[in-house]
């Protein structure tokens, strides 16, 4: 059966959401063709944006964004205030880093010794519109926007098609890939705060075409081991379809083809065979299999980002990258409410960040960006590491309706740190400064919509280019400006 449907839309990628740009051809029996995938690359081939320039411009092939769910600490790990009151300094002593009067505190000497390849961003700040939760927060870092729905219990409803787009969606549609691997990849878990699983972590209105391929290895949180399991049996032909079968079913295609000049016509614009091969190629080229293989790295490779979950989602990171993969998100591996290795320490901060989150983070994140630098991959890779908001200056204080105890830290989205890298940004460099308790900025706040719309310029996109949404309304990729003053 041939069906060639009227419907036209903008934009759209599901089919529950209505047609794309065009006129969709559907043919009976394609699935033996294998053209799901196909799909997913010929829709991701639909990509016009605004003109920009500027420092930095299309600097970035590739993205890493390590995100710390939870919300770190920022005065108990990057930006020590020594001579704040006894109630908002940190219990851990400062340490010199390689930049001269630039401190970290005892907790990062890994990173105290490579600060010289990034920049620290000490003023990320912004006003929350609503409650201070973490999916409220998430969704906004992510997307780039915020939302007005939230449930009864004061979180967000669970994701939606009518979702805004993770930024790496944006990214993989608007500049489609042009080798056989995999655009976006989101590891080794989901977003998550409580039972809402996943929000701001999807194409949202783009449809499913967009979204991350997404590798959440089995087993716990606390399995440090879960990234030797990997499995990736989706990326494997099956036992009874070899290549040469496969191969022979292509030019199937083409003699159907040959023989519908009507239909070729019809469907000219949409390069089936180039959108076929693309899908073919990446199941039988084996790339996308090779770069999960962590096997193939040497011991002392992996003993350098650490033998943790973290550590192992960060160095498959940089596998990904080299492979060309354009986006990786590598969420902390830790639900953001929760204790044991959570950066949400609203009780016992001091030995669960001694002990648990800061080893894994000073060495996970100092061996990417020291392995990343030695093989020149920070040339065209940009890196950031940030969180959904830091912790409050005042030990003990609620901010969010959380209960606190004398040595925990609540939710503050008013001034927190990042580090940004790689891709034309400034190395050895401090943007920003946070007041005398790290509470507000005191110079350059910059807010999270403005990280994303520096993404997006490192990429060569206009952060105002317009997509629409599932109501075919057109709406800016982020409502910001990219912060040229990070790049060199």
């Amino acid at each position: 059966m041939i069906r060639i449907p009227g419907q036209r839309g903008k934009d759209l990628c599901d089919s529950h959401l209505g047609m794309t740009r065009r006129d969709v051809l559907r043919v009976g029996g394609s699935c033996m063709l294998g053209l799901s995938l196909g799909g997913m690359l010929e829709m991701q081939a639909h990509a016009k944006g605004k003109k920009g320039g500027g420092p930095g411009w299309g600097k970035a092939k590739s993205v890493i964004l390590i995100y710390l769910q939870g919300g770190p600490s920022h005065l108990d790990l990057w930006d020590p205030k020594p001579n704040a009151p006894t109630n908002v300094k940190s219990v851990f002593a400062p340490i010199k880093t390689k930049i001269p009067g630039v401190n970290f505190t005892e907790l990062l000497p890994n990173l105290a010794k490579v600060n010289d390849k990034f920049t620290m961003m000490r003023s990320v700040s912004y006003t929350p519109n609503g409650l201070f939760n973490h999916t409220a927060a998430i969704y906004q870092m992510m997307t780039g926007y915020t939302t007005d729905k939230v449930s009864p219990s004061g979180q967000l409803e669970p994701p939606s098609p009518k979702d805004f787009p993770n930024f790496g969606s944006n990214i993989t549609r608007l500049q489609p890939q042009d080798e056989p691997m995999l655009p976006f990849v989101m590891l080794p878990r989901p977003l998550q705060e409580s039972n809402v699983i996943g929000k701001g972590g999807s194409a949202g209105f783009l449809g499913k075409a967009y979204d991350p391929y997404t590798l959440y290895p089995a087993g716990d949180d606390m399995d440090m081991g879960k990234m030797d399991r990997i499995k990736i049996d989706d990326l494997k032909m099956r036992p009874e379809v070899f290549s040469h079968r496969l191969r022979r079913r292509a030019r199937l295609r083409d003699s159907i083809n040959e023989a519908m000049p009507d239909i070729d016509k019809a469907v000219a614009k949409f390069n089936l065979n180039e959108y076929y091969d693309q899908a073919l190629n990446l199941i039988v080229s084996g790339r996308a299999r090779n770069a999960f293989d962590l096997k193939q790295e040497k011991d002392k490779t992996r003993d350098l980002y650490g033998r943790n979950t973290f550590g192992q989602s960060c160095l498959l990171a940089r596998r990904l990258v080299e492979a060309g993969t354009r986006v990786v998100e590598v969420v902390w591996p830790k639900v953001a409410n929760s204790n044991n290795h959570s950066w949400d320490v609203h009780q016992g901060l001091e030995a669960r960040m001694k002990n648990q989150s800061a080893p894994m983070l000073d060495q996970g994140l100092s061996g990417l960006l020291t392995d990343m630098d030695e093989r020149g991959l920070l040339d065209e890779t940009l890196v950031l590491c940030v969180g959904e908001f830091g912790r409050s200056p005042q030990k003990g204080l609620s901010t969010s309706g959380n209960n606190n105890d004398a040595n925990g830290r609540d939710h503050w989205p008013y001034c927190y740190t990042g580090v940004i890298a790689g891709a034309g940004i400034k190395r050895g460099n401090v943007f920003g400064k946070s007041d005398k308790t790290g509470s507000a900025p005191d110079t350059d706040p910059i807010h999270p919509t403005e990280l994303l719309a520096t993404i997006y310029h490192a990429f060569g996109i206009h952060p105002g280019t317009i997509v629409h949404n599932h109501l075919n309304q057109p709406r800016e990729l982020v409502k910001a400006e990219a912060q040229l003053k990070l790049f060199g």
